[in-house]
């Protein structure tokens, strides 16, 4: 977070900001997709599926492995990767009690 002051906010509260942060660009969105839908894959078939180079599509990995949303075993000269399901769990109810915690107020605004 930088110079944000993230030590005024709750472990919560960062740890969700990250998360969303990770998953801020729709080229990691794409990246999560794919893994949801492949279960596993290597670095070259995520290529390969976006329009994006190798540099780059390693740079959007690196930050979705970062927030911990996906984990990564080197196998020979390639980098296999996956959607951490504990991670991904964690996210799942983090967001979810975020969302959960506004109450619809039609007298607002």
């Amino acid at each position: 977070m930088g110079l944000t002051k993230a030590d005024k906010f709750t472990a919560t509260q960062n740890r969700i900001a990250l998360m969303a942060k990770a998953l801020g660009h729709p080229a990691r969105i794409a990246i999560i997709e794919y893994l949801a839908i492949s279960k596993s894959c290597v670095c070259g078939d995520i290529v390969n599926e976006l329009p994006l180079s190798q540099s780059t599509v390693s740079q959007h990995l690196k930050e979705l492995k970062n927030a911990g949303l996906i984990k990564g075993t080197i196998e020979g000269p390639s980098v296999c990767y996956c959607i951490d399901d504990r991670v991904w769990k964690e996210a799942r109810e983090s967001f979810a009690g975020l969302f959960a915690s506004y109450i619809e107020d039609n007298n607002c605004c």
